[in-house]
């Protein structure tokens, strides 16, 4: 039963879309950090410059965007905050918010870039800084962090700050990378890749359509309980017994969903259009032939249920989709988020961590999505991660996989 949590699989081993991690992130030391942080931090900044250069600094008001410039503000500010205001850095999980924390480098920060604070409409018409200072206040913090970096010690509390940073700003690397295509922001992939799954995982040879995985009934324990660095909602991991089922190999194709679409008549996918040259597909502003191998992308949680109702099969349950990436060789992640049936819940014995505002405001609102897609940073690929987004997002790159009934 404890198969999956006897030894938990190495970051640099666990396959993700049919390669291997190439740096355990979750488990990295001081040099490894810095290296990423650097790393990181100048992807963030191309990715505003292709933003400036496409004259889309200023962004109309919407539940699904931010202000680009709030974005990258708001990067160093939870940096400063995290690891150079935070006198209990060293600490870790153990962290202690009535300790007070020391002052920013920058006046009024926290009115400026609290996410928790500062509410989402009011980021348009906040007095932002301009870019020039922006990406001053930016390099002084990541300055401040390399410093810190190199006196801390080599444990998982010692270093805990610094991963949970380098998380924070990939994840908004990502969604800057998303909100790119919505807005048709001109964006090459090596401005954001790193370690990314190719655009197509198809062989030629292989029906990727009929590849089924035959998955047994059996025990499962659903959660992590690792050393290195661990999202708080992946902890406490607790007993499920799994029903047998055929599940998809790899995730529904663009050739599987599109001749739904054709015989269903129901809206196409945002970003799709039909043209003499067949179905296209918008990607940063341009549009693309599709390649039917690829997985089928930017689709909602309610495309992917109508999907499962009219082909007569189901998404996996998260725990599901955890047992196969993690027991089953043939089964290949990474292209896409993976939408399952699982609500996003607190796995039993939850406990919050520091940033309290990462988990628990969003339990029992939103879907479970498990995976990757190619705009996701190597240091955020695992197979434990759980992802959530409400159910009619479409912006985001998420696509999903079906099971039997």
């Amino acid at each position: 039963m404890r198969d999956n949590l006897d030894a938990a699989a190495p970051a640099a081993t666990i396959k993700a879309g049919g390669s291997a991690d190439a740096v355990p992130w979750r488990r990295s030391g001081a040099a490894q950090l810095a290296e990423g942080l650097r790393a990181m931090r100048a992807r963030s900044l191309a990715v505003l410059d292709a933003y400036a250069a496409a004259g889309c600094l200023q962004v109309a008001c919407s539940e699904e965007l931010n202000p680009p410039l709030w974005e990258l503000g708001h990067l160093g500010w939870f940096q400063e905050l995290w690891v150079g205001r935070n006198l209990q850095r060293s600490m870790g999980t153990r962290y202690d918010h009535a300790v007070p924390r020391g002052p920013s480098l920058l006046a009024q920060a926290d009115s400026l870039y609290d996410s928790a604070t500062v509410a989402h409409a009011t980021r348009w018409h906040l007095p932002l800084l301009p870019v020039a200072e922006c990406k001053a206040y930016l390099a002084a913090t990541l300055e401040q962090t390399l410093g810190l970096l190199r006196a801390a010690g080599p444990g998982d509390d010692d270093l805990y700050f610094y991963r949970l940073v380098l998380m924070h700003e990939a994840m908004h690397l990502e969604a800057a990378v998303y909100m790119a295509q919505a807005l048709g922001v001109a964006m090459d992939a090596q401005l954001f890749t790193d370690a990314a799954t190719p655009a197509s995982t198809a062989a030629a040879s292989v029906d990727w359509a009929a590849r089924q995985i035959a998955m047994p009934a059996r025990a499962w324990a659903l959660g992590q309980a690792a050393a290195g660095f661990v999202f708080d909602n992946e902890l406490g991991p607790h007993a499920l017994q799994l029903p047998g089922c055929q599940m998809d190999a790899r995730p529904v194709s663009w050739g599987q969903y599109l001749s739904y679409v054709l015989k269903t008549r129901c809206a196409l996918p945002r970003y799709v259009r039909e043209s003499a040259q067949g179905f296209e597909q918008q990607r940063f502003g341009q549009w693309q032939v599709i390649n039917l191998d690829d997985a089928a992308v930017h689709l909602s949680y309610r495309e992917a249920l109508a999907y499962c109702a009219h082909v007569g099969r189901r998404l996996p349950t998260e725990a599901e989709w955890e047992c196969a990436a993690l027991t089953q060789p043939e089964f290949a992640w990474g292209q896409v988020w993976e939408w399952t049936r699982s609500t996003f819940a607190p796995y039993p014995g939850f406990v919050i961590h520091p940033y309290r505002e990462y988990s628990e405001p969003w339990f029992l609102s939103r879907p479970v999505l498990r995976g990757a897609c190619v705009a996701t940073q190597a240091c955020m690929r695992s197979p434990y991660y759980r992802n959530f987004f409400l159910p009619d997002r479409n912006d985001i790159f998420s696509g999903f996989r079906t099971c039997s009934l």
